[in-house]
């Protein structure tokens, strides 16, 4: 980089935003989405780098090249990729704040020791299956409540 370009791009980092926002116009042809200066000012000195060396090095180019002209490029995701993702984003996500399947979740509630198992599907409470914590914390207390507030859950997030 010559000492011009380097004296123009230091001159850059002590311009306003708004400053670099027309410099941005003038160098790409269209207004910038961005008002982040730190942004503008390494789009605007990389374009200007760009500029000074005419484009990409030689070595950068037969690389791009090279890159482009790879014949075992898919141009398309196999089906069973579409297939698998399409199954994941169908799957219930678990919440983080529930403890690992199997494991118990114990609380004292007016002298009454309440135990919750944690199940793939759902939770069992005096061998009855819920849905929800909340549906279980209810039935305990006679009251709504948080499934999660209930057992302490929300405290921070324990598993995951």
């Amino acid at each position: 980089m010559n000492d011009q370009l380097r004296r123009e791009i230091e001159q850059l980092r002590r311009e306003k935003t708004k400053a670099l926002k027309i410099r941005y116009r003038e160098l790409f042809g269209e207004e910038s989405s961005s008002s982040n200066h730190a942004h503008l000012f390494r789009r605007i000195a990389w374009r200007l780098q760009a500029l000074a060396e005419e484009d990409l090095t030689t070595r950068a180019r037969e690389r791009a090249l090279a890159l482009a002209a790879d014949a075992d490029l898919r141009l398309r995701a196999p089906r069973q990729f579409w297939r698998e993702l399409e199954a994941k984003a169908k799957e219930p996500q678990r919440d983080r704040r529930l403890p690992p399947v199997g494991e118990i979740l114990y609380r004292q509630y007016q002298g009454q020791a309440v135990s919750v198992k944690i199940l793939n599907d759902g939770f069992e409470y005096e061998g009855k299956i819920y849905d929800s914590l909340s549906s279980i914390a209810s039935v305990v207390t006679g009251t709504r409540w948080n499934g999660f507030t209930f057992f302490g859950l929300n405290k921070k997030v324990q598993h995951g």
